[in-house]
């Protein structure tokens, strides 16, 4: 059994032997398939990204994605096998509260529109309440962020993959632009002072 049969299914591979994609899969698979733990490259990844996509799916199947966002290394890496994130309170339907309960099978996609990359992991999920240690933890970020952590959810990694960037559009971050003219500003002061003290030599000479 390869990690990557939880998304290459039988049925997914005999559509891609039909589509004729399967060999080159079979030699990843070969290769040893997808990761199926945390790296050093996977938790910088998450570590810099501010927003995700979870999927959970109840028990009939019916899937649900929801958005989650927050500063950036608010999806924390626990261990190597293991991710975690202080659940927010929002408009309180505890859907995916509810299909976790009824079905842990779960799946986090998070894209960076900036470097054109997205990462797919699966895995399965848990709801932990009543335990603020594990909530403080979650929330302890570089910088003040104001939200309400209701409680929190633990996700652990059984595979996953990075998307190749095509078709992803380059979308740029409003605290990034505002660094970046921020320091452009900065270095054109420090021309313009360069420029009036040269201009200040010529004069005295």
């Amino acid at each position: 059994m390869y990690s990557s049969d939880i998304g290459f299914t039988p049925t997914v591979k005999a559509i891609q032997s039909r589509k004729g994609s399967r060999r080159g899969y079979a030699s990843m698979e070969e290769r040893g398939g997808w990761k199926s733990e945390v790296t050093e490259e996977l938790a910088q990844y998450i570590a810099d990204q501010r927003s995700f996509f979870l999927a959970t799916s109840n028990a009939d199947g019916q899937p649900y994605i929801q958005h989650r966002g927050g500063p950036a290394g608010f999806l924390k890496v626990l261990d190597n096998h293991h991710l975690g994130f202080a659940d927010f309170r929002g408009n309180r339907q505890y859907i995916s509260q509810g299909n976790l309960e009824d079905n842990s099978k779960a799946f986090i996609f998070l894209i960076d529109y900036v470097q054109k990359t997205r990462i797919k992991i699966w895995g399965t999920a848990k709801v932990v309440e009543d335990d603020p240690g594990l909530v403080e933890q979650l929330m302890d970020y570089d910088q003040p962020y104001r939200a309400a952590p209701e409680q929190a959810i633990i996700f652990r990694v059984e595979a996953w993959d990075a998307n190749c960037p095509q078709h992803i559009p380059v979308r740029i971050d409003a605290e990034w632009v505002k660094s970046a003219l921020e320091e452009k500003e900065q270095k054109i002061a420090e021309l313009e002072a360069q420029i009036q003290k040269l201009q200040s030599v010529v004069q005295a000479n």
